[in-house]
Parts: structure tokens; C-alpha cells; sequence
């Protein structure tokens, strides 16, 4: 058992409900460095740095801060250049680095520890000296309710370049847990709090049950002597050379098998036999050259009934190559639209009959389905992501209606391929595939035909929710690590 496993079980043997708290730093602890760097890298690329932030900002990089006082004088130097603007412009620049920087730099053993509080019914929250609009985006996908941040002063809606107080740095924020346990009558002692920083000693020495997160020097000293858990998580602001390398003999697998199959395919004419190929053949090359392999669990679902419509939860682009690799044969899907033009891909993704799908135009998108219908009644099955596209976190998001319609239209059952890791070993936007073992469920096939149109909302929130309950209870039972064979 690592160390994470035995976080998590510690969390579960111990007491339970909202009367425990689960207190996460931010920067450093949730993600990989310091949500503010990928502030300062969008003014720089805007160019609408001023001369202070940089003189203010490279001396910060070289100051080693010692007090509480000398941090509230940086910080406040520094969000003054925030002063004209409306608060929401604020909140929406956040939510858009999250979206497009921060989201990536998620650290998954930190999900994995919120979440695992969550489900005892924690009352769980923030810790930061970051400003709440930071942490706003990250809480929400986390389900985290509260947070404990720098406030800013805000008048009229305008953010004026003031501070409500002083920061959660050092002291304050140990001050601020406690206030909060007094109102929302949680236990301290009875309270854990997770962070990585010289300047958490205090937080953490307030708390019951400590844990040092990527603890830097003093802190890891502190923990030493005191015996405070220690976790360390995997980098996540790059990836490593062995991943770069690992990717690149991936993707040139899978290019040159669809090289090689649309040329059979040109001499033979047998597109249908020529896209089972490329993606039997691609995925298990690309899938070895990255080091990736697959756990999976029941894995006799995927061949009970055929045809199907296979329903996917989808954070990563390597469920491309997962897919393909477990589904085998006579499979096609439904795609975004834009990959219909991409070199090399695009004529692959017609030759296998994918239907392309207009995200922007609902009334296309609709029409865009129905060929999917057909190839259903053909014998082909259908892989979709009813949430409509990757997500930014592990969270699943809300599911669509249209892999239902179509499974009720072709009169074929959903089965629900779950998916529990792929994210960690390539999130969203990343651009390598990182090494490891994928964790996959396959639930048994659900019939769709009996379901009732004014219930089909319903119906479909218990398929999401089977998907939830799955991720968060893994079952136990016994798997098969492939490497990877094919199934018949």
C-alpha cells in the first residue's frame, strides 16, 4: 500500500461526518506550483505588464519571506495593478486560466484525497493565501464548498486594488481555520489539513491530523521531527522526457497504420476491414511505445451483445487509442466535427464511418446521429461520450441524451465503459502520454428500448450516477492486465 492508499484509508477508518474538517492548501498541494505564474505569463503574452509588476514580481522570485507582514506588503504591491476592474472581469480571467493553464497542472492524488473526504462527509475546504477567484473554478469541478482565501475589496462591483483584511499567509491562515471551525462547529483536533509550504507549519501544527504535501525544506524538517505524514505527488508541469519519446512512437504507430490500412484499402477496396485493422493493430502499437496498459474488469461485457452503443466517460485523447484497443472490430463513433479535416486522421475517420458533429449548431448535430442509426441496424457499434467532450477533472460530467436515442431508435442496449484514470497519464490538453496502467469497468449492458420518453432525464442521470458510484467504490473484483491481446 503507498502512501496515498494509506491516506485514503486512514480518512476511511476514522470518523466520519461534517463534524471533521479536511483543510487542502492550494498552490503546491492541489496543483503543480503557483496558480499566479500563469497570471503573470498572460500579461506578459497580452503585453499589459507594467514596469512595477516586474520589478515587483522578480523581486519576489529572489526574497525569501519570513513574516506575515512582509507577504501582505508583496501581495498588496501586486494586486493593486488589479484596481478598475469590475469583479466579474476578474472572476471571468480566472475561470479562463483554469480552463486553458491551471486545469493541466492538477495534481490527481489530491482529487483523490478530496474526494475520499467527501464521501465521509467532511466539511471540507480551501485553505489559501491565493484570492478566492483563484480557487473559485477548481473548488467548483472538485465539489469543495468552502473557501478560506485572500479577499479582495470590492466596491460597486469594482475591484479597487484593496485587500478585506490581510492575507492567509503563515499565522493568519492558521487563524482563519480556526475561526472557521469555532462557526461551523467543526472539531480541529478531529480535523485534517494537507499542505506543502515553509509557512503552513503553523496551519498545520493547528489540526489534528497534519499531512506535509511536497513539503519544502523547513516543513519537511518539521515533519520529520514531529511525525507528520508525508505524501509527495508525481510533477505535473511537465512531462518527462520518457513520456515526450513514449508519445512520439504512439502517434507514429497509429499514422502508420492508417497509412498502411488506407492503401489496402485503395488496392482491396474493404474499408470496413482496412479501419479494424488501424485501430486494432494502431492502438496496440501506440498504446506499448507509450508504456500504457489496461486494467479492466468484466471485460466479457464487451462482447455479450453486439451491436451496441458503447457510452464512455472522456477526459483524455487517449481514449482514442483505448477504445480501439478494447471495442477491436466493427466499431465506428461519433466525433466533433473539426477532426474531419485534420490530415491523415480526417480520411481515416470517414473510412470507419464516424459521424461528425456540429457542437455549435444543435439542429446539425441532431441530423448528424442518424447515420449513426444506421450503421447500428448495419451490425456496426457505436462509441460515444455522452458528456459531449473531455472534461477538465476526473468529475463526470452531465450526460447528453443522444447515444440514448439513437440505442432506443436501433433498438440496441448501452453498455457503460468506465473509465477511472486516463486523465492522470494524459489530462485533457496535454500533449504527451505519460506511462502506467488504465483502470476500466464494464457494466453490464442496459436496456433502453422500455424506457419512456417523459422519463428519459431521469433514466439517464441513474446511467451517469452508475458511473460516479463506480469511479468512487472501484470493485475488487479479479481483472485482467492486458499488453495487449484481442479479444474474440
Amino acid at each position: 500500500m503507498n502512501g496515498l492508499e494509506l491516506a485514503i484509508s486512514r480518512i476511511q477508518a476514522g470518523p466520519q461526518g461534517p463534524s471533521v474538517g479536511a483543510f487542502f492548501d492550494f498552490d503546491g498541494t492541489l496543483i503543480d506550483g503557483y496558480s499566479a505564474a500563469e497570471y503573470f505569463k498572460e500579461r506578459i503574452r497580452t503585453r499589459k505588464i507594467s514596469l512595477k509588476e516586474i520589478i515587483t514580481g522578480v523581486s519576489a522570485s529572489f526574497k525569501d519571506i519570513v513574516d506575515e507582514a512582509e507577504f501582505s506588503q508583496l501581495f498588496k504591491e501586486l494586486i493593486s495593478e488589479w484596481a478598475g476592474n469590475s469583479e466579474e472581469e476578474v472572476r471571468e480571467l480566472w475561470a479562463r486560466l483554469f480552463i486553458e493553464r491551471i486545469a493541466k497542472r492538477m495534481f490527481h492524488e489530491g482529487y483523490s484525497l478530496v474526494q475520499a473526504h467527501i464521501r465521509a462527509g467532511h466539511t471540507v475546504a480551501i485553505a489559501s493565501s491565493a484570492t478566492r477567484y483563484q480557487i473559485e473554478s477548481l473548488a467548483a469541478e472538485y465539489d469543495i464548498e468552502h473557501i478560506l482565501a485572500t479577499e479582495l475589496e470590492v466596491k460597486r462591483g469594482i475591484v479597487n486594488g484593496k485587500l478585506v483584511g490581510e492575507p492567509l499567509w503563515g499565522k493568519n491562515k492558521a487563524e482563519a481555520v480556526r475561526q472557521f471551525c469555532k462557526k461551523h462547529k467543526v472539531a480541529i483536533t478531529k480535523s485534517y489539513g494537507y499542505a506543502n509550504g515553509d509557512e503552513d507549519i503553523d496551519f498545520l501544527s493547528a489540526v489534528g491530523l497534519p499531512t506535509a504535501v511536497n513539503p519544502q525544506a523547513k516543513l519537511l524538517t518539521k515533519a520529520d521531527i514531529i511525525g507528520w505524514p508525508v505524501l509527495n505527488f508525481d510533477p505535473r508541469k511537465r512531462a518527462p522526457l520518457k513520456a515526450v519519446a513514449g508519445t512520439i512512437g504512439a502517434y507514429s504507430a497509429m499514422t502508420a497504420t492508417m497509412l498502411a490500412g488506407m492503401t489496402y484499402n485503395r488496392f482491396y477496396n474493404e474499408p470496413r476491414r482496412a479501419a479494424d485493422m488501424i485501430g486494432t493493430i494502431g492502438s496496440e502499437l501506440g498504446l506499448a511505445l507509450a508504456g500504457v496498459k489496461i486494467n479492466i474488469l468484466n471485460e466479457q461485457n464487451l462482447w455479450k451483445v453486439r451491436p451496441a452503443v458503447f457510452i464512455l466517460n472522456h477526459q483524455s485523447k487517449l481514449d482514442f487509442f483505448i477504445f480501439y484497443n478494447i471495442i477491436r472490430r466493427e466499431l465506428t463513433g461519433v466525433v466533433k466535427k473539426e477532426a474531419e479535416n485534420v490530415p491523415i486522421i480526417g480520411p481515416f475517420l470517414r473510412m470507419a464511418e464516424m459521424s461528425f458533429l456540429d457542437r455549435s449548431n444543435s439542429k446539425k448535430a441532431i441530423e448528424a446521429l442518424q447515420p449513426a442509426v444506421d450503421r447500428l441496424n448495419r451490425g456496426l457499434s457505436v462509441a460515444i461520450a455522452p458528456e459531449g467532450t473531455r472534461s477538465y477533472t476526473p468529475k463526470v460530467g452531465r450526460f447528453k441524451k443522444g447515444a440514448f436515442h439513437i440505442a432506443r431508435q436501433a433498438g440496441v442496449p448501452v453498455i457503460p465503459v468506465v473509465i477511472r484514470n486516463a486523465g492522470e497519464l494524459m489530462w485533457r490538453e496535454d500533449s504527451a502520454m505519460r506511462a502506467g496502467t488504465v483502470d476500466i469497468c464494464v457494466l453490464d449492458p442496459i436496456d433502453v428500448s422500455a424506457w419512456a420518453a417523459d422519463e428519459l432525464d431521469d433514466r439517464i442521470a441513474e446511467v451517469r450516477q452508475m458511473f460516479v458510484d463506480t469511479i468512487d467504490d472501484w470493485p475488487t473484483l479479479p481483472a485482467v492486465t492486458k499488453s495487449i491481446k484481442a479479444s474474440s
